[in-house]
């Protein structure tokens, strides 16, 4: 028996996590099922590929994600899927192009009807199925059709690095799409300086208390992303920084 994680934006006030959840249990009584997070922002898809693609690489290979976001989808299907030794199973609307650059290893579109509560109803049953050792195929036909959104990507030039902000977490701390590694190899052993707003650092230091309180402060987090923060404060508000917000990182010519 396989492991279930559930992430979506059904939030914490009402019973919609909990049908989905009683759905399961009518299915498996047995079947171990871990919440990622419910806090979700409604419909945001950008937001579910972030926190689904920082944590799911830590779960056992085999595991499968049950994904409530924008359940009813853009194209009214819904697909399970195989990628990087892990399943999932979503609407499409989106959400598994973003996780996969539009390239998952194996898809099928699962066989149901419109239904009012698609989690529970067409989706928790498909997880269900491949925790308990089911094959994909049997879930539907192979599919190519996949809602295509694209994720924005890095500007790379000899001296400059421009990038986007693509999540603010919980502390306002601004995560950008600049990676670790695009910055050592246009870097080429020189300094660097990271521009936004109307700020300028001028290190990427190991974690954000290594600044004083208020200032301004870059890291590579643990996905190795270049994030900023304001130590023992709110980045996102302080700066005025947002989701989309252009950062540079500039290297002497």
């Amino acid at each position: 028996m396989g492991l279930i994680t559930f992430l979506s934006d059904f939030g914490y006030r009402d019973h919609y996590v909990a049908a989905v959840k009683a759905r399961i249990m009518q299915l498996a009584p047995a079947q171990a099922v871990l919440d990622l997070s419910h806090g979700i922002e409604p419909f945001n898809i950008a937001h579910a590929v972030h926190v689904l693609d920082a944590v799911f690489r830590d779960f056992p290979a085999g595991t499968v994600h049950l994904l409530g976001v924008n359940d009813h989808g853009t194209k009214g299907s819904w697909h399970a899927m195989l990628f990087g030794g892990h399943y999932f199973v979503a609407a499409n609307n989106g959400l598994l192009a973003l996780l996969t650059d539009g390239q998952p290893e194996q898809l099928v579109k699962l066989t149901a009807e419109p239904t009012p509560s698609p989690t529970r109803d067409v989706l928790a049953p498909a997880a269900v199925h491949l925790a308990q050792g089911g094959l994909l195929a049997d879930l539907g036909e192979p599919t190519t059709e996949l809602y295509q959104l694209m994720n924005r990507q890095m500007r790379l030039q000899d001296n400059r690095i421009t990038g986007h902000v693509i999540h603010v977490d919980h502390y306002g701390n601004l995560v950008t799409n600049i990676s670790r590694t695009a910055v050592e190899v246009i870097a080429r052993g020189r300094p660097c300086t990271i521009h936004f707003a109307r700020e300028t650092v001028r290190d990427i230091v190991p974690h954000f208390q290594m600044a004083d309180p208020g200032e301004a402060v870059c890291i590579f987090n643990s996905q190795d992303r270049l994030s900023i923060g304001v130590n023992q404060g709110n980045a996102s508000e302080l700066l005025g920084l947002h989701f989309d917000s252009q950062v540079d990182i500039r290297f002497p010519a």
